[in-house]
């Protein structure tokens, strides 16, 4: 198995049709941690809250796209998040240990593992990386470890017409960030410094692209004087003159990550959870500002509309995780108090219309 062990950030998923997502977390005074992201798509994704208890048998993928040829595998924690379509698979999510993150789509880049006859069975589908390590992992130290003994196969799955390909973000309670990839068939984790994470390129290509940016700050620029004449800016917000605007995922790695290295951390939790919800208010799509093209192989086949679906914070000390969708701005909060940690079935609770 080939594994290379990098260097920095968080996790991500999803497959062919546009995804647009944004990623980034936010440490506290009192030792909470807030973690948010934004969901955008080509088509509906129909997505609804999933708790999936402890000890929930979940039936690994194998390579060829059968269930019951993959990795099978009984969850260990339980865990609240977003699935997709109704299917039993996270997107999204937090376990009770505090450990959470989020699948971004990477289908540029994303390439996984080819799997060696006789390994099938320590093997899962890409669309199970996110629930295997959110049900079995408490740490990113425990991922790190874990995935480089298994296979992330190149299984198709029909839903998405081909294989899913993206990058995970994590982020555990212990202050721990990690992205993780399958670039060119090998497994390559890094940790995430910023604690930001977008979508393509590849996270080391984002994290120099950001040394473009060392000269912006939230720090108000000095008028400019020449030859004993001031000329002051028009306003306040100097400092962030020049920050890229676009929808692209590069602008949006930038702008994501000024606003979270200028975000003060002498900070509560209550206080940081609510910093997040506005960081990421500047992140929604708007329906009708990018329209995709069937052709253009980011559409899910079909001429659409890419918007911000819903948006997820989790506060992975007080193991809450919130959501709201396109349709209601109203935030829907779960917990693990609300349900049966030693269930033996999936609940799933429509997002709030």
């Amino acid at each position: 198995m080939q594994t290379a062990l990098a260097c920095a950030t968080g996790l991500a998923l999803l497959a062919q049709p546009a995804l647009a997502c944004t990623s980034l977390v936010l440490a506290a005074n009192d030792g909470g941690r807030i973690y948010g992201r934004t969901m955008e798509f080509g088509i509906p994704l129909h997505s609804q809250a999933m708790k999936m208890p402890r000890g929930f048998a979940n039936v690994g993928i194998g390579p060829d796209g059968t269930p019951g040829k993959g990795k099978s595998w009984n969850s260990k924690y339980a865990v609240i998040g977003a699935n997709v379509f109704g299917m039993p698979f996270y997107v999204d999510g937090m376990n009770e240990a505090g450990l959470a993150g989020g699948m971004l789509n990477a289908p540029n880049t994303a390439q996984y593992q080819d799997v060696p006859a006789g390994q099938e069975a320590n093997s899962i589908a890409p669309q199970q990386l996110l629930t295997y390590v959110l049900t079995n992992f408490a740490t990113v130290g425990e991922v790190r470890e874990a995935l480089g003994k298994m296979y992330v196969s190149n299984a198709p799955m029909k839903a998405w017409g081909g294989v899913p390909r993206a990058h995970m973000t994590l982020h555990d309670a212990a202050g721990g960030s990690i992205v993780v990839e399958y670039l060119g068939g090998q497994l390559v984790i890094n940790d995430n410094v910023i604690g930001v994470m977008t979508n393509d390129p590849a996270f080391t290509w984002h994290l120099a692209n950001i040394g473009n940016y060392a000269n912006l700050s939230g720090l108000d620029k000095k008028p400019l004087t020449v030859n004993g004449h001031t000329f002051p800016p028009a306003s306040s917000g100097n400092g962030l003159h020049g920050i890229p605007g676009s929808m692209l995922s590069p602008d949006r790695f930038v702008r994501a990550s000024l606003y979270v290295l200028n975000t003060p951390t002498d900070a509560t939790t209550d206080v940081q959870k609510a910093r997040v919800w506005h960081i990421l208010n500047n992140f929604d799509i708007p329906y009708g500002s990018i329209y995709l093209d069937a052709s253009s192989g980011y559409g899910g086949g079909a001429n659409a509309y890419e918007f911000t679906e819903w948006t997820v914070v989790a506060d992975l000390k007080n193991k809450t995780y919130s959501i709201r969708s396109f349709e209601n701005p109203q935030i829907m909060t779960l917990d693990f108090k609300g349900f049966d940690l030693n269930g033996k079935t999936v609940t799933n609770l429509p997002l709030l219309k």
